[in-house]
């Protein structure tokens, strides 16, 4: 274990837990590496720290939305030159492997740099009034201290595109990363700390829910709350929220379809099934958990992706070698095994994997083969729940209709894609799949900054959208202002 305790930032200083509590901070790759500890804060901390948010509120609401901005653009500045080091700690904490940290690491600075130029653009409207010598137009205003929740599958993109709007809007912010992923988190705010972001603006704070987060959501001076993780604890932050006139945002999983039809580039529609349901260890809310695929091409299909799947490396992720790194942790682990026993049970074919790897390269970490699942039926669990592992379930369809029943008969509706050749199909799919995000001869991960994030049903809670420009419309209110003269 390290011999010094990492610390959480209030009030731009070093802040430890008052009762002495702290956690492991372990590498999945390798269980043996212990890469940080951090402080188990309780409530009493986090209240301290919503307080400094709140103190803070008035002196940063002050400051001009160019200036705020400019803040964001040093430190996107900062990670920039100092990539490769937050890529491997990255990979250290998480397991993804160092291209896709590396992916990662780089749109978070560019996230950054987006909505700081967005300080020039903090816009509202104006409009003729149906009076006289009346001028009408709108302003936003910050909305006060927010409560940003993150997991730990994107531990810097995630918080990147949710802190950066919040701070250019004007508010301030008291962010708790996921505890499997605190050190990548701390060091995005020592970023924006060293950018120049006076302190309580910012506050960094780690622990477990039922202390840290629990007061997050529900202390009556948090104005807001942004939070991405499971739907069981989404649903749990809509049953506190409820009685306050707290604003709520929520983003909670998915449970994908990539629809192969018979007209399809067969080549490409394998490459990006494996690319969206391997890559990240399929541990992403857009992964591609099921693929619809037509009946006519469907042995052609199975075959070619098995030849793929095949030839997947699994490994530590600093090994530039290796295609697709550990899950994130024991409990993770055993619940896609769970599940991979789940449908083996309910009648579903398993072609490929399914189980833990072991040997000297693979038994010190929580790794699992990438498993593939045919003969999948829409009554399987397997097909119904997200899994949030590297399990892909295939399932037939006899013509373009049914695809398109089975891609919307869940509880979900996150991300979705189809792969056809025909332009006319594609646009019914646009019209009639039930998912926020829709790709067309794409995978259904890989989302652009500057453009809407977020799903239908299940999948999200919350009016507003994330990313591009209409994140603003989460962190801000908007106030009419009706000018006579």
């Amino acid at each position: 274990m390290p011999g010094h305790i990492s610390p959480c930032i209030v009030g731009g200083e070093k802040t430890f837990s008052s009762d002495g509590g702290v956690f492991r901070d372990v590498n999945p790759a390798d269980i043996d590496d212990v890469v940080a500890v951090f402080p188990a804060l309780s409530r009493e901390d986090v209240r301290h720290a919503i307080d400094v948010a709140r103190d803070a509120a008035s002196g940063w609401a002050a400051i001009t939305p160019a200036d705020r901005g400019k803040i964001l653009v040093k430190a996107a500045e900062i990670i920039d030159g100092n990539l490769e080091d937050f890529a491997r700690t990255l990979t250290r904490e998480e397991g993804k492997t160092l291209a896709e940290s590396r992916a990662e690491v780089a749109r978070s600075a560019s996230i950054l740099r987006f909505y700081g130029v967005m300080g020039y653009r903090l816009r509202g409207e104006i409009t003729r009034s149906a009076e006289g010598r009346t001028h009408l137009f709108t302003v936003r205003e910050p909305l006060g201290v927010v409560s940003i929740i993150t997991p730990w599958n994107f531990p810097i993109a995630i918080p990147a595109w949710k802190i950066a709007p919040a701070l250019v809007c004007g508010n301030t912010v008291v962010f708790k990363p996921a505890s499997y992923t605190p050190l990548i988190a701390y060091m995005l705010a020592d970023a924006l700390h060293r950018a120049g972001l006076p302190p309580g603006v910012l506050n960094f704070v780690t622990g477990g829910g039922a202390s840290v987060g629990m007061e997050m959501i529900s202390n009556p001076k948090v104005a807001a709350i942004s939070f991405t993780g499971s739907l069981l604890v989404g649903e749990e932050i809509k049953r506190v929220s409820a009685a306050s006139n707290v604003r709520v945002q929520l983003e909670l999983g998915g449970k994908n379809p990539a629809v192969v039809l018979d007209d399809a580039d067969m080549e490409k529609a394998v490459e990006m099934a494996v690319r969206g349901a391997f890559g990240l260890t399929g541990q992403a809310c857009t992964a591609t958990s099921r693929v619809i695929v037509h009946e006519k091409v469907l042995d052609e299909f199975t075959e070619k992706l098995l030849l793929r799947v095949q030839r997947l490396r699994v490994g530590n992720g600093l090994d530039g070698n290796v295609d697709m790194g550990p899950v994130v942790g024991e409990k993770e682990m055993n619940n896609i095994l769970q599940y991979i026993r789940t449908g083996v049970e309910e009648g579903a074919r398993l072609l490929h994997g399914g189980e833990r790897l072991a040997g000297d390269t693979h038994s010190r970490g929580y790794f699992l083969q990438p498993t593939v699942f045919t003969d999948v039926t829409p009554d399987m669990k397997i097909a119904q729940e997200e899994i949030f592992g590297p399990v892909l379930a295939i399932m037939r369809a006899r013509n373009f209709d049914e695809a398109v029943d089975l891609a919307n008969k869940i509880e979900y509706g996150l991300s979705a894609s189809i792969f056809t050749r025909n332009l006319s199909r594609a646009f019914e799919f646009v019209e009639r799949v039930e998912a926020g995000v829709v790709k067309i001869n794409k995978p259904t991960t890989g989302i652009e900054l500057h453009m809407p994030f977020g799903g239908f049903k299940k999948s999200s809670w919350g009016m507003a959208k994330e990313q591009g420009e209409s994140a603003l419309d989460f962190y801000t209110r908007v106030k009419t202002v009706y000018l006579g003269y």
